[in-house]
């Protein structure tokens, strides 16, 4: 990250009142934000998301799956804003260890993380959800 995208991400990471230990930067460059923390980031922008599985993507006999995530971030007068549509899948080729055995719950940990970095613009500062790394 340069100079300007860290102070960046510092700012958006206490507007949402991350710690230190709800993000980490890999090995590989880019920050990863944990499971905790992208629930932090979600309640922060007041976002609501759906879910749905894409059958014309999924094989449940190949343990492949497709789950949509749409989501909305809500003002406090109820009405939306900013909204998006994205996507998380799991397979064998994409999901590791103990994993494989929740192929769905994977894919939908991975849609919402999604979801919520894209929400919140922290894509745009090379963030990714943990639950998007295969180690």
């Amino acid at each position: 990250m340069k100079d300007d995208e860290i102070a960046r991400f510092k700012k958006l990471a206490a507007s949402y009142e991350l710690q230190a230990t709800d993000f980490w930067k890999s090995p590989q460059g880019f920050v990863v934000v944990t499971r905790r923390g992208i629930e932090k980031i979600q309640n922060g922008l007041n976002a609501i998301v759906y879910f749905d599985t894409v059958p014309e993507f999924s094989s449940p006999q190949d343990n492949k799956y497709v789950v949509k995530a749409i989501g909305h971030i809500q003002k406090e007068d109820n009405s939306l804003t900013k909204m998006t549509q994205t996507f998380g899948e799991s397979s064998p080729k994409n999901t590791r260890g103990g994993a494989q055995a929740y192929p769905i719950a994977m894919a939908e940990k991975r849609a919402l993380s999604r979801c919520i970095l894209k929400m919140s613009d922290m894509y745009t500062l090379n963030v990714f959800g943990e639950d998007e790394i295969n180690e």
